[in-house]
């Protein structure tokens, strides 16, 4: 029982500590990091939730786009038919900030 009590705690100091930070308004003053500032349960759900249903968005629009290769090639539409079915969605799964609602952390001359 002592060991569930320390997980409980644990898990509870993870989701709330990310939640305290973004409260406190201390920023690190680099405008890259300030873009967004998401709360924890947005974080949360993008990492348990939405992540998981982009990766696989992005595997079955691979397939989708091999099987259509063919077609695509003959309208001349290979390109997009690339960026809409694999680089968006693995763009959204691995380029965005957890819990960014757009695409985050841009550089920005």
């Amino acid at each position: 029982m002592n060991s569930f009590r320390t997980l409980v705690v644990a898990l509870l100091l993870s989701v709330g500590a990310p939640a305290l930070a973004a409260s406190s308004g201390s920023g690190s003053g680099d405008p890259r990091y300030t873009i967004q500032n998401p709360p924890a349960y947005a974080m949360l759900g993008d990492l348990l939730i939405a992540r998981p249903l982009l990766v696989v968005a992005t595997v079955i629009g691979a397939g989708a786009f091999v099987v259509s290769l063919p077609f695509t090639a003959l309208g001349g539409g290979i390109g997009d038919a690339g960026q809409a079915l694999v680089v968006d969605p693995a763009r959204a799964a691995f380029v965005r900030c957890l819990g960014c609602i757009g695409e985050g952390f841009e550089q920005r001359e």
